[in-house]
């Protein structure tokens, strides 16, 4: 039997259910639109006139969350030092100690800067 037979299955089996619970949530759920699930929610803050007219909303959510974006995408790239470990030895120990200083440093100062508060 050929290798990539059971990939093929279960990513066809990951489609169905996928498309499935689409269609599945499509037909069961109810449809009742109302003016507040229409209504425009953007980071904690209710609409109101002056913000809904002007489309303006505080960029200050939108750039915690990229920070914590940037530093968790950094952050993965730590997995592949963590499953080669027993490999790599002093040399690999000391690349991950030195990009672990690398994403700390950029952290500390953003947390020092005030750019992970909310308000």
């Amino acid at each position: 039997m050929n290798p990539y037979v059971s990939l093929l299955i279960m990513a066809a089996m990951a489609l169905v259910v996928a498309i499935g619970g689409l269609v599945l949530s499509a037909i069961v759920s109810p449809n009742r639109r109302n003016r507040v699930k229409v209504a425009n929610y953007e980071c904690g803050i209710d609409p109101t006139p002056t913000n809904t007219a002007s489309g303006r909303f505080p960029v200050a959510f939108y750039l915690v969350g990229m920070t914590f974006i940037i530093f968790d995408v950094e952050v993965v790239f730590l997995y592949p030092w963590a499953t080669a470990f027993g490999r790599l030895g002093l040399f690999g120990m000391g690349a991950a100690l030195l990009f672990t200083a690398l994403i700390t440093v950029p952290y500390i100062l953003e947390w020092r800067r005030g750019g992970l508060d909310w308000d």
